[in-house]
């Protein structure tokens, strides 16, 4: 097998599954360049600044990029510029020319990087950018759909509008679905990792991953530096961190009411199984409800179609900035 120990690494998952977490790991076990922010290239910057083959599109990225917090992060200078408008071809060229030379100014010998979005682009990265390793954090879609309803990240359509938890664990089956689907075309050069192990079996976790990415990855070293989230929990749920009961797993058991549990595993019990996790509800059935499975069959079109007019069209151009966090408006 080819060494893998220089190889990029893409931290990929449906949002409000760990990604955050696992990336600090990497970045706490030393080896990877240090770069404190997700990067969310194919998923924002590229929809709104158009093929990079173009040169007013590489000037267009250079314009939105230059405002964000990704370039604050990256310490480079802005007289970096000329070299990506003179190299930067799509989106891998970007990702290498900058994460490349922070990992070269800190004599780190890779770099990772973190947008939960990259699992929906995976066939793109690996034709980019041939290389990369991609490693998919799971969590159980219960608690993914609780935090994700928590912050709001996934509005239903508008007559579900009351419906925020089963819209967001649709969301969550869809994305880690699509995870499974890409990996079959590059299944050496993937990999999943499950959230709740991570949290209570982190040596075991890490020694699984550490041999797929040809990474030491100590877990004493990991806790002794404990960059980011891995020193401070990302979580939705302030008041718990705040009481000291901070406990991110099978949250949903206490906070969903039995109701609600039903109608989730009725929508998504099929995926939970299929990923490893046992469902609450027995008889699934019995909480049978036309307009939930309209939801099913039409959830997964609405967000493929919002994906692809997104990534495929000139809407892209009006895509949310949020995520680049600008210093002003564009």
């Amino acid at each position: 097998m080819k060494s893998r120990k220089y190889s990029p690494v893409f931290v990929i998952g449906c949002h409000r599954s760990g990604t955050a977490l696992l990336y600090d790991t990497l970045l706490s076990a030393g080896g990877f360049a240090i770069y404190h922010a997700s990067f969310p290239v194919y998923s924002t910057l590229l929809p709104i600044s158009g093929d990079l083959s173009v040169a007013r599109n590489r000037e267009r990225l250079m314009e939105v990029w230059l405002r964000s917090m990704q370039f604050r992060r990256s310490g480079l200078p802005g007289e970096f510029r000329s070299k990506i408008q003179d190299e930067c071809r799509n989106g891998g060229d970007f990702l290498r020319i900058v994460l490349g030379e922070v990992a070269r100014r800190e004599n780190a010998g890779r770099w990772a990087v973190y947008d939960p979005d990259n699992i929906l682009h995976i066939p793109t990265v690996k034709r980019e950018v041939p290389e990369a390793l991609f490693v998919h954090i799971v969590r159980d879609g219960r608690d993914a759909a609780l935090s994700l309803r928590k912050v709001g990240a996934i509005r239903p359509l508008w007559w579900d509008r009351q419906r925020w938890l089963l819209a967001a664990g649709l969301n969550w089956q869809w994305t880690v679905r699509k995870g499974r689907q890409y990996a079959q075309m590059f299944p050496s050069d993937y990999i999943e990792v499950h959230y709740e192990d991570l949290v209570t079996q982190p040596e075991k976790a890490l020694s699984t991953l550490a041999e797929f990415l040809d990474h030491d990855l100590d877990y004493s070293r990991i806790q002794n530096s404990a960059v980011g989230r891995v020193n401070s929990p990302n979580t939705s749920w302030k008041e718990e961190a705040q009481l000291g009961s901070f406990s991110p797993i099978n949250r949903w058991r206490t906070k969903l009411s039995q109701p609600e549990i039903a109608a989730l595993e009725l929508l998504i019990g099929d995926c939970l199984e299929q990923f490893g996790y046992s469902l609450a509800t027995k008889d699934r059935r019995s909480h049978a409800d036309p307009r939930l499975s309209l939801m099913r069959v039409l959830y997964p079109r609405y967000f493929d179609a919002k994906l692809s007019l997104k990534s495929n069209t000139f809407l892209g151009r009006f895509a949310s900035t949020n995520p680049l966090q600008l210093t002003q408006a564009l």
